[in-house]
């Protein structure tokens, strides 16, 4: 989940680290660092605990010097955050220096191995044990590339790993083993870059090359040569990365969430895109692997994702039933990943992971890789390592998401999600045609639909100025919306710190209803739906106990007035399609309330984008 920068060529190394860290802090900012072999082959290191700025404060650019470098920001999973803990971390001589993204799973076997050798660790890290074991290596006579290699195969799990030399002065080195995060090397001007996220180096180069399992690449300013852990030269694919730059700016808006939640008309725009044709509303997926035969023999579909994405996943199990009429689960990926569950050709496997390189779900992908089932993944990063294990890959189009709690990347998963059981509803013949063209056309109206719905955000404001000083909350919802309910109580979690629950209203008399009274906040969801009359029976039962409900309905719903303190109203859409529309009151919601509290909204504590440990 940190952030790897690595920079060599013919300009100022420490500027450019220092800038790119940046622009990759909201992968981890426990701490932060560079390592450079500055113009007097000296190996310097300046490292702080805490953000990006903070580490600023302690550098002079101006004293520091180098053409190469390495740099780091830190998601701690080892050792507490501070200066010893940040990376990089040297060996003992002070020649070698590494940053590190992952978990070695062995790593209290390699200490104590390389302890009883007379190495002497600083850190209580894991990968502190990568710098002294290619110390280590090199000791017993191996060259510096063949100890990089060993090193890699020596340590166990899923790890990224950037090293410079002092005694190599023109070269970096990187490897990576396991699911690890992805490792990207951009190809400048007579300069090469490398990196855990491609915002970091989009300012300077489109051309990129993506590291992946099991190879290393020695890279110089004019090229980089790469191989597998065998030590056997490979080739690798150069591509072009399209990102719009001025999405990297906040723009107008105070903090990236925020400007990402405006961005989710376009957004969604952009996920229907050249889809849908709503001149003869067919629905198409390029280059889609499985034959209509295939699709209709289809007996069981599995939901797999973390966190956000499995709240999607949540919605689309209802979406995939109802329209395909194929028996659904849903499953955790960290919990699925141990099941002992019965698969074969005829199951289909949709994970999401929004990065592409959520540890769990990459290892639950892998597991049943073997099992002859069909699997679909999606993805805000499409050539990242889901789309290596699974038969077809969809790009849910977000476009770059910076803060951490995830905004358009849900909806534009829903979105998608959508898209695609209409899609294999139709391959099935399970669904009417007239019914795909109303559902197309509703589809349509979602882009304005939701930025009238961003025109005005005064209610939020004076919500969360109401609602910012509790310490808890009660998120209830039904059917589709359950799993917003769960999402919503994620948002204020994430961003506010505020403890929040989502639960199936039905659910609600088997314990919750305990702790509601006037100090804790329910927040019901209770669009005019088929569940409509069921959700007001909730609504009177937290009533008659004097609890406080903020009700969240559709525009013209009776009786919500005498039962709720406060209301916020949201268009009228198809039943299928509320979810979509009530992912921005919870966003907002969130966004507002974690405003009045002063929170990090972009860097919440703990947390990071791409988590790519278990």
């Amino acid at each position: 989940m940190c952030g790897i920068i690595g920079y060599i060529g013919n300009n100022t190394a420490p500027k450019i680290l220092t800038e790119s860290l940046k622009k990759l802090e909201y992968r981890g900012y426990d701490s932060t660092g560079i390592a450079l072999l500055d113009n007097n082959s000296r190996l310097v290191i300046v490292k702080a605990s805490g953000t990006v700025n903070n580490f600023k404060k302690k550098l002079d650019l101006n004293k520091l010097t180098g053409k190469i470098g390495i740099g780091h920001t830190r998601w701690a999973t080892h050792g507490e955050p501070n200066n010893i803990n940040a990376h990089p971390h040297t060996d003992c001589n002070n020649k070698i220096s590494i940053v590190h993204n992952g978990i070695i799973e062995n790593h209290q076997e390699i200490r104590h191995s390389l302890e009883k050798s007379g190495h002497k660790f600083l850190s209580q890290t894991d990968s502190e044990c990568i710098s002294h074991l290619i110390e280590e290596y090199l000791n017993n006579n191996d060259d510096i590339e063949k100890a990089i290699r060993h090193t890699a195969n020596t340590i166990q799990g899923a790890n990224v790993v950037v090293i410079i030399h002092k005694e190599h002065p023109n070269k970096l080195f990187c490897f990576k083993v396991g699911s690890a995060g992805g490792l990207i090397i951009g190809n400048g001007n007579n300069e090469m870059f490398v990196s855990s996220d491609i915002p970091a180096i989009i300012p300077y180069t489109s051309t990129v090359t993506y590291l992946s399992t099991n190879e290393i690449a020695i890279i110089s300013s004019e090229k980089v040569e790469y191989k597998n852990l065998e030590g056997i030269s490979i080739t690798k694919k150069t591509n072009t990365i399209e990102i719009n730059r001025d999405s990297i700016s906040k723009g107008e808006f105070k903090h990236y969430m925020l400007k990402e939640i405006h961005d989710q008309p376009q957004a969604i725009t952009d996920t229907i895109g050249s889809r849908v044709s709503f001149t003869d509303n067919k629905i198409k997926f390029e280059k889609f692997p499985f034959t209509n035969q295939e699709i209709k023999e289809f007996s069981k579909i599995i939901l797999i994702g973390m966190g956000t994405s499995l709240h999607a996943c949540m919605v689309a199990k209802n979406w995939f039933e109802s329209i395909t009429r194929i028996p659904t689960e849903v499953d955790n990926s960290s919990e699925f990943r141990y099941r002992d569950i019965i698969l074969n050709e005829k199951s289909l496997i949709i994970s999401i992971s929004q990065s592409g390189e959520t540890a769990d779900t990459i290892a639950a992908m892998e597991k049943f890789k073997s099992s002859n089932s069909k699997q679909i993944t999606l993805s805000n990063s499409p050539k990242s390592q889901t789309s290596q294990i699974a038969d077809y890959t969809i790009d849910i189009r977000a476009g770059l998401e910076i803060g951490v709690a995830s905004t358009k990347t849900f909806m534009c998963s829903l979105t998608t999600l959508y898209l695609l059981s209409l899609f294999l509803g139709e391959k099935r013949n399970s669904l009417e045609k007239t019914k795909i063209t109303a559902q197309l056309s509703e589809l349509a109206k979602l882009p304005r639909i939701i930025s009238n719905m961003l025109d005005n955000q005064n209610q939020y404001k004076i919500i969360a100025k109401k609602y910012y000083p509790y310490s808890n909350f009660l998120y209830l919802g039904r059917g589709l919306n359950y799993p917003l309910a769960m999402e919503g109580a994620l948002k204020l979690k994430e961003i506010s710190y505020i403890h929040a629950e989502g639960y199936p209203a039905g659910e609600m008399k088997h314990g919750p209803i305990a702790l509601i009274d006037q100090n804790m906040p329910v927040v019901v969801l209770i669009p005019k739906d088929k569940m409509l009359d069921k959700m007001l029976i909730n609504l009177n039962e937290v009533k008659a106990r004097n609890g406080t409900i903020i009700a969240i309905t559709t525009e013209n719903t009776n009786y919500i007035e005498n039962l709720a303190n406060d209301i916020i109203f949201i268009p009228k859409t198809s039943d299928e399609l509320i979810p979509i529309i009530m992912s921005i009151p919870m966003q907002l919601i969130s966004y507002h309330i974690a405003l009045n509290k002063k929170c990090n909204i972009d860097m919440p504590r703990n947390l990071a984008k791409s988590v790519t440990v278990e």
